[in-house]
């Protein structure tokens, strides 16, 4: 099956399949040449050691940043600073979250009790229920690219899509909305999914997991009992400074970057279903991106197809893994746009993504994202 294409150019035909001299060049929803084995082989055994203590290095770097930050800000507490104040404190929240997600991996050390302690920690200060989280990104990963079974920013099929409403889909739809659906998330999930990231009982968990998952949901009740303190002690508005906007700009930074991993790419990519779906096929419809000085910031989070498929490879080592991989992955790997200092060009991406890219067929076992030409359209009234 060839894949639409949302950018007619000199290479194209206008509906999406890559030409060279009127032939399909390459369609990314064939089955790849190479296996799994081929790529783990292809990795240098050093990117696979955990080392605790360079781990450790970036978390005691972030904290004296993020401490260094809110202690500047509240000395100074300059009306023309508290906006680069909330945007660089934000980013850094979403560092730590790259390093508490890599807690959950298993790739921040071989010692399952310390990244468990540190990731609760990390997670919690910024609002994270640290297992309800693990699990289900688990579950992400386990299933990448597949319609039925991913958990991230998965396609919605177009039953579930034609039954949304209006403004459910300008929720969805429509900059700068979808960047601030991750608390909603955890508590709701998305649309035509059902449970929560903090309910033991929900249908995300087994019952093995009941047991971690209220830990993490009572870490994460003490961290707001903490903020309401705070904001009795010293006021709503000066927690809100501190805390608040910064969380809103992290939140911003999650969204924006995951979505990425999995759409606005130049020529769209596969989803499966059924027995055209493997783990390889899954992972390789994910997109590297460049992030530019942001890169080192938060913890090369965009070089993401080695990371899907090897999860368990610490951060630092992903650039040179992905290096090592490409000779195999070949045309199914895409060379990420290279960014200025910060990545604007990839606000363009996600823009022209949420207008295009809005449900998948029920039907088919490779399915592309199609649009829908009347997506705010509001249904008139029926006349008696």
């Amino acid at each position: 099956m060839s894949p639409p294409n949302s950018m007619a150019n000199a290479n194209g035909d206008g509906n999406g399949v890559l030409m060279n001299g009127g032939r399909v060049d390459f369609d990314p929803s064939e089955a790849p040449p190479f296996k799994i084995a081929d790529i783990r082989a292809a990795i240098p055994p050093h990117c696979w050691v955990k080392n605790p203590w360079r781990s450790m290095s970036y978390v005691l770097r972030d904290a004296i940043v993020v401490l260094g930050f809110a202690f500047a800000a509240a000395k100074l507490d300059n009306w023309a600073l508290w906006p680069l104040y909330w945007v660089a404190q934000g980013t850094m929240f979403w560092a730590i979250f790259v390093l508490g997600h890599d807690c959950g991996h298993g790739s921040f050390s071989d010692s399952r009790m310390l990244n468990n302690v540190v990731g609760h920690i990390l997670h919690s200060s910024i609002l994270v229920p640290y297992h309800g989280w693990r699990i289900s990104h688990k579950t992400h990963h386990q299933n990448h690219g597949n319609v039925e079974k991913d958990e991230s920013w998965v396609p919605l099929p177009e039953k579930v899509y034609k039954e949304l409403d209006t403004s459910t889909k300008f929720m969805r739809f429509t900059i700068p909305l979808p960047m601030f659906a991750y608390p909603v998330y955890l508590w709701t999930r998305s649309p035509g999914k059902k449970g929560s990231h903090f309910n033991p009982y929900s249908d995300l968990f087994a019952p093995h997991e009941r047991q971690a998952v209220l830990i993490s949901t009572l870490c994460w009740t003490s961290m707001v009992l903490l903020l309401l303190y705070s904001s009795f002690l010293f006021g709503f508005l000066p927690v809100l400074k501190i805390y608040g906007l910064p969380y809103l700009i992290f939140v911003a930074w999650l969204d924006m970057v995951t979505y990425l991993h999995h759409h606005g790419y130049e020529q769209k990519l596969p989803w499966y279903r059924g027995k055209e779906w493997s783990y390889l096929r899954g992972g390789l419809t994910t997109v590297d991106r460049d992030y530019g000085i942001i890169n080192n910031i938060h913890h090369d989070i965009g070089t993401h197809v080695i990371h899907h498929l090897f999860p368990q490879i610490p951060h630092y080592h992903l650039i040179e893994a992905t290096k090592a991989a490409k000779p195999v992955l070949g045309k199914y790997y895409r060379e990420p746009k290279k960014s200025g200092a910060f990545p604007w060009h990839l606000f363009g991406y996600l823009v022209r993504s949420l207008g295009e890219d809005h449900y998948v067929s029920d039907t088919g076992e490779v399915v592309f994202y199609q649009s829908d030409p009347e997506i705010f359209t509001f249904s008139k009234p029926k006349s008696n």
